[in-house]
């Protein structure tokens, strides 16, 4: 074996024993620097979606809300249709995403939403944080809107 023959086996070889989860890591975070690189006016638009546009976007079947607050904030109260996947689960649930749809994550304002959509965003998912969270969601869905956003719902 020559002398770059070997290196070349040891550098492979090393590659191969890298945990798979550690490149994963690698990769995420080099996505993430590219967000970051690239943000620009149009990101920062692009990101955000209010209630009253996700609304509609839900009517159509063409998003998904996620709220990431804690199980128990969910169980107290929630706005439909939305799946819990609390911000310390999203990492292990990324299954549970549909990636046909746009991905909007929620919480009553919009801190915790705004880590969750930047953490999917780094994942490659079409994510927007909600503006005006769930507090705003639910002010937007009262009276007839909530009658009409219901009877849309059931009807996807």
């Amino acid at each position: 074996m020559k002398k770059n023959d070997w290196f070349n086996h040891i550098v492979l070889s090393f590659f191969l024993l890298i945990p798979t989860a550690v490149m994963a890591d690698v990769v995420v975070s080099n996505t993430l620097e590219n967000f970051i690189a690239n943000y620009s006016y149009e990101t920062r638009n692009d990101m955000k979606i209010d209630s009253k546009s996700l609304i509609q976007k839900i009517k159509e079947g063409k998003a998904q809300l996620i709220d990431i607050r804690f199980k128990e904030e969910y169980a107290t109260w929630h706005v439909n249709p939305s799946i819990s996947i609390p911000l310390n689960e999203l990492p292990a649930r990324l299954n549970e995403i549909d990636r046909s749809k746009i991905i909007v994550t929620a919480c009553p304002h919009k801190d915790r939403a705004t880590i969750a959509m930047v953490y999917l965003r780094s994942h490659g998912i079409n994510a927007k944080y909600l503006t005006d969270g769930l507090t705003g969601m639910v002010e937007n869905l009262r009276g007839d809107n909530a009658k009409a956003f219901v009877e849309a719902s059931l009807n996807k």
